[in-house]
């Protein structure tokens, strides 16, 4: 089958009305411009032929009801269908609690965004003729009502057996934890690993066994594609944080019969009262990075004394805001031997030290 379609990914919304802004002076969420910059994008896409929109979790502040209800109305408007999975900020706990949802209540406001059966937490459903979408539930709470990361058991042999079923077509997945890693270590470091899937070796053994090789994620809020053996993972940004990014992606099948993935990346310049939004989200990032740096350097595997890590971590105001933005570039030659190591290790660089800038504009094949 001939396949050539159009889609657009925005992730981790974190949609808030006006009047549920909670504010703490560390916050790195600008949750102030999220319904502004979704409207800036919704209105640039609605202006191009696409035939759906992914939106790979975190899509409210907190999982507040009026905040789910406002972008259920407001996906109900798009002139294309959209698909949505639940982020660990849509569901902070297994029951409802005063201000916020219950896991299980998720499914019911997003019934036409692709759970058809509001009685399970994923689904699978096909969106274009040969093209099949699988979105997945990576929330889970441990018995003291503690976030995981992770696929339950139930889920995986759902999935199995879903996969076994897959009949020439073209399958994505969607899922808002990382199941590819992003950033060095990623699976291993005690900052980095709550980003990860726990199990996610188990799905991506499920997905390369049946030929699944296209995963899209969020949480992260960075800008990044990454592939372990043949399975793309395309992270994207969030629309609160700097560069306030979103991806436009064309699927297509040539006279041959080879088939790409071209992705090209946007941004959100602008907002009113913040009319140079990203040098503001920048610099709002890079004001509250120091308590963050100063773990890095102290922490494994770094183990840099305090006293030192304090001198290092002022050069580092801006090397999240970087990271975030995608095919960055690093030069750390100033820092200690094993710190510039570290630190440049980040950047966008082939197994062979060359530049992969890959994080924004690439082409793909699947």
């Amino acid at each position: 089958m001939s396949l050539n379609f159009r889609f657009a990914v925005i992730s981790d919304l974190h949609i808030a009305l006006p009047d549920t802004i909670t504010d703490h002076p560390s916050r790195f969420h600008m949750v102030e411009v999220s319904i502004p910059a979704l409207e800036i994008v919704l209105r640039h896409l609605e202006q191009l032929n696409l035939d759906f929109l992914l939106i790979p979790g975190d899509l409210t502040q907190d999982g507040e009801p009026e905040n789910h209800a406002w972008l259920q109305k407001r996906l109900l408007k798009l002139p294309f269908p959209a698909y949505v999975v639940p982020g660990n900020h849509d569901v902070l706990s297994f029951l409802p609690t005063d201000s916020a949802i219950g896991l299980q209540e998720f499914p019911r406001y997003y019934q036409q965004f692709g759970y058809e059966h509001p009685e399970q937490l994923y689904y699978t459903t096909q969106i274009l003729p040969g093209v099949r979408l699988i979105g997945l539930n990576s929330n889970n709470f441990s018995d003291r009502g503690k976030q995981i990361g992770r696929l339950d058991d139930a889920q995986l042999a759902w999935l199995q057996q879903h996969l076994k079923e897959i009949n020439d077509e073209l399958v994505m997945v969607m899922v808002h934890h990382n199941v590819v890693e992003h950033l060095p270590g990623q699976s291993t470091h005690q900052l980095g690993r709550r980003y990860m899937l726990e199990n996610a070796p188990v799905l991506l053994q499920m997905l390369r066994e049946a030929g699944v090789n296209l995963i899209f994620t969020g949480h992260l809020h960075i800008q990044d594609i990454a592939c372990d053996r043949g399975v793309y993972e395309i992270t994207t940004g969030s629309l609160v944080s700097y560069p306030h990014p979103y991806r436009i992606l064309n699927f297509r099948t040539d006279n041959q019969g080879k088939k790409s993935l071209q992705i090209e990346s946007h941004r959100v310049e602008s907002v009113p009262h913040f009319p140079t939004l990203p040098q503001f989200s920048r610099d709002w990032m890079g004001d509250r990075s120091l308590p963050f740096m100063l773990k890095l350097l102290t922490e494994p595997p770094l183990n840099i004394p305090m006293t030192e890590a304090e001198g290092l971590a002022p050069n580092l105001r801006y090397f999240w805001a970087d990271v975030a933005k995608g095919d960055a570039l690093f030069d750390f030659s100033h820092f200690p031997p094993v710190a510039k190591r570290y630190f440049e290790s980040f950047g966008a660089i082939a197994p062979d030290g060359t530049p992969a800038l890959i994080d924004n504009y690439t082409t793909l094949s699947p």
